[in-house]
């Protein structure tokens, strides 16, 4: 496997059958100058809880009924969290209920000093992506209450909008064909077209390509990352057990360095030693 490329025999999905537009972002064109790009999911990795989780603290009781809570069907999350947000629209839960509980949520230990870090390096450092299954209201939220979003130049995820009568709409990112991941989104789809497409426009790759996650969505994307890269996966999640998995079972399969992660210290402390490469 070369960095966002196919391994053998490897089933990757195609590009998203949707544009992969679909993004709370400005549509500038970042500056081509940055030396490196890094990736970050949001539930449980840049913020401490699941976002979805928490939106259920501004239902009625804080709690969902069990009908709903059975609909639920593996793969089809997206789906599952369209139906809660109807059902807590039709309970009167406003936009700012809603608003609020999100952004209590605390932030993973370290990912503020990981934040500073980044804002505080030379502009031509680090070009900052955020690629998450929750959706833009939520994330867009919490980044501005904590004074984050600047930092991000794309953010990639669901479109969640409220209508006319103050309900959160929520909409699937893409549609692919990965059997890895939920129905609405595959995150390799995204990591890779984004890759080529800035690579193309800046004239050469980035020197080193960064993912910061914790989930097994977020194993699928590291699956592209070459030996140059790192795969920051937090320790003792689904993504770094996937990743230990692979080793074990396939050795030299999966490229990339593997750093395990508890806080975002850890991610700084690996980011600076490659800042200070030439």
């Amino acid at each position: 496997m070369n960095c966002f490329g196919s391994p053998p025999g490897e089933d990757v999905p195609p590009r998203s059958r949707r544009s992969a537009n679909n993004m709370a972002a400005n549509s500038a064109t970042p500056p081509s100058d940055r030396r490196f790009l890094i990736f970050f999911d949001f539930d449980e990795t840049i913020v401490n809880e699941s976002s979805d989780d928490v939106v259920v603290q501004a239902a009625p009781g804080q709690n969902l009924p069990a009908w709903l809570k059975d609909t639920y069907r593996p793969g089809h999350y997206n789906e599952y969290m369209q139906r809660v947000l109807a059902y807590m629209a039709e309970k009167g839960v406003t936009e700012s209920a809603i608003r609020s509980v999100i952004e209590k949520i605390p932030a993973s230990p370290g990912m503020q000093a990981l934040f500073q870090f980044l804002r505080n390096r030379p502009p031509q450092d680090f070009e900052v992506v955020l690629v998450s299954d929750a959706n833009t209201f939520f994330i867009e939220s919490w980044l501005r209450r904590v004074g984050a979003r600047q930092l991000f130049v794309k953010i990639f995820t669901n479109p969640a909008t409220f209508d006319k009568d103050g309900r959160l709409v929520l909409r699937p990112f893409h549609s692919h064909s990965c059997l890895r991941c939920p129905e609405n989104m595959c995150k390799q789809v995204i990591l890779r077209d984004y890759v080529m497409r800035r690579t193309q426009e800046r004239g050469r790759p980035f020197q080193r390509v960064f993912y910061v996650g914790d989930g097994a969505n977020d194993f699928c994307p590291s699956l592209i990352l070459g030996p140059r890269d790192t795969a920051f996966a937090r320790r003792d999640y689904p993504m770094h057990r996937l990743i230990t998995e692979i080793h074990e079972a396939r050795p030299g399969e999966f490229k990339a360095v593997t750093v395990p992660w508890a806080s975002g210290d850890d991610v700084v402390e690996r980011l600076r030693k490659h800042a200070e490469e030439k």
